[in-house]
């Protein structure tokens, strides 16, 4: 195998198949980049048994063949070259030659027969979107979805088409994040729990453009497609939480405020909130509606808080505990101007809510506060 590229797209392929590579595993195989030639191509892939890329670029192939190579040592080498043409040789002794004007690098290889195939998916049911709209409700609602093992559904995120409208809800049984879009092509019913690690990386691939990406389903395997990269990753076993059902309907009360002016709050008080006296302990913050105002107050050993401000209220008075990083997590998450933030008892979830229009919902569990 021989083969010549330039150093940005090479690296611009290696920034998006690293993120397949197994980090903790027992078999070095799946550590490494698959680097396989096809005409005047190469295709790199990276596989951890539970998410796979594939990357096909152009570039002069001088001789065809293939190798696998430790990915992180590969991709930091080349990361360090000078920005001009790379020269790629697989010698007679199955080292990998990497030349750039003054520097040689020989890096040892794999067998590439050994690196396992992706799965091969017969897809189902299928739809295709802008890039930057999956972008934008990955990073929404991702920050939601659970990190704990014992309950594995809940670390995805569901993907459901419905009515040709996409929603991704990420829950973690404190908070649920709720994005939706209309899909410009028309798509029959279906639905997925994609894992969030791989929504993670998707989105670091995942490009501010208008460029489509196609996402299809099959069982038990998930595909999305874009440019000239391709991932593949298991779809989550289990029933997901029935979110429709969890949302409330109706509120006891309810205040529109400026988004930026409660975030704002919330930052400076979390700062109380987060002691550092008593490592990895939160406080939860008390918040109080009163007609025309939202009080946001927090005590502990650091000291006291308090946070005034003065909004659009509406329905009865209010005293509620909040973990102050769910209700940041949400503001951060939100572009609008003002949002309605909607209560029911003391110890109803409290939803965020868009003023102008119904594309999101956050929901937030309260905490039972002490008595005084």
């Amino acid at each position: 195998m021989k083969i010549i590229c330039y150093k940005d797209k090479l690296m611009k392929a290696l920034n998006s198949v690293v993120k397949g590579v197994a980090s903790k595993t027992t078999m070095p195989i799946l550590e490494g980049i698959l680097i396989q030639t096809n005409d005047n191509e190469i295709k790199l892939t990276t596989y951890d048994l539970e998410i796979g890329i594939e990357y096909v670029m152009e570039c002069d192939v001088l001789e065809q063949g293939s190798t696998v190579v430790n990915a992180i040592m590969f991709s930091e080498i080349i990361r360090k070259l000078p920005d001009t043409e790379i020269k790629i040789t697989l010698n007679a002794n199955n080292l990998l030659e990497i030349e750039c004007e003054g520097s040689l690098y020989k890096l040892a290889t794999m067998n590439p027969e050994e690196f396992p195939e992706l799965p091969k998916i017969e897809i189902e049911n299928s739809i295709e979107i802008d890039q930057n709209v999956l972008k934008n409700m990955i990073r929404r609602t991702i920050f939601a979805a659970s990190t704990e093992e014992s309950r594995p559904i809940f670390t995805g995120c569901l993907f459901e088409i419905e009515n040709n409208k996409l929603s991704l809800v990420a829950v973690d049984g404190f908070r649920l994040a709720l994005r939706k879009v209309f899909l410009t092509k028309q798509s029959k019913d279906f639905s997925a729990v994609i894992p969030g690690k791989t929504l993670i990386e998707l989105n670091k691939i995942l490009t501010d453009s208008f460029e489509p990406i196609k996402i299809g389903v099959a069982k038990n395997q998930a595909l999305f497609e874009m440019d000239n990269c391709k991932i593949v990753t298991r779809i989550l076993d289990g029933e997901f939480l029935n979110y429709k059902n969890v949302i409330p309907n109706t509120w006891e009360t309810r205040i529109k405020v400026n988004k930026n002016n409660i975030q704002d709050s919330f930052e400076r008080i979390s700062l109380i909130s987060s002691s550092s006296v008593e490592k990895e302990k939160k406080y939860p913050v008390k918040v109080q509606v009163d007609i025309g105002k939202v009080t946001i107050l927090c005590t502990n050993q650091t000291g006291e808080a308090k946070e005034e401000l003065y909004v659009s209220t509406e329905g009865k008075n209010l005293e509620v505990g909040f973990n102050p990083k769910y209700f940041l997590d949400s503001l951060k998450a939100i572009d609008d101007e003002k949002v309605y933030i909607e209560f029911g008892s003391s110890i109803s979830p409290c939803l965020i809510k868009s003023v102008e229009n119904n594309d999101y919902v956050y929901m937030i569990l309260p905490i039972r506060l002490k008595e005084d």
